[in-house]
């Protein structure tokens, strides 16, 4: 028996007539692109400029933000900075973040960026957050007030304990 030939269909042709195919956003997709820029970056500065550059890198988004997000921003950078000053700033998708040994535990994503209505905190799985069997691991943001600012910084302490 010979194989049969022009059986194969292509994707398209298995897709429903009408529905368009939706991938990523046009922000996601700047997000990735601003990542693969951070991570040449990383690959030209070397392991001594790091922890300098990631930091200018903080802030020079932190500065393009429009001024809720960067006020927020701002603020947060000083928070994380005093509860856990062994985390080294750093950008991860465009967005400020704070690494430990290499690894993102914390980060800032301005409500701008995705057209959200509100900024996050969030934390990545490396965060040492585990209580129980759920918990959060982001917040949303609308504004921060002195209880706000002691809990994520509480928060961001346990994170790298």
């Amino acid at each position: 028996m010979s194989p049969k030939k022009g059986t194969e269909k292509s994707a398209k042709s298995t897709t429903a007539i009408g529905k368009a195919v939706k991938g990523f956003t046009d922000e996601e997709r700047a997000a990735m692109k601003e990542r693969v820029q951070e991570l040449k970056a990383e690959a030209r500065r070397g392991p001594r400029a790091k922890q300098a550059d990631g930091e200018s890198d903080v802030l020079a988004k932190i500065a393009q933000m429009p001024k809720p997000d960067r006020a927020m921003a701002e603020r947060l950078h000083a928070i994380i900075k005093a509860s856990a000053p062994a985390l080294s700033p750093r950008t991860w998708y465009g967005m400020p973040a704070y690494a430990k040994d290499g690894n993102v535990v914390c980060f800032f994503q301005s409500a701008h960026k995705f057209k959200a209505r509100y900024a996050m905190l969030g934390f990545s799985d490396k965060a040492n957050l585990d209580a129980g069997t759920v918990w959060p691991v982001a917040f949303a943001l609308k504004e921060l007030t002195a209880a706000d600012e002691a809990r994520i910084g509480a928060l961001v302490k346990k994170a790298v304990s």
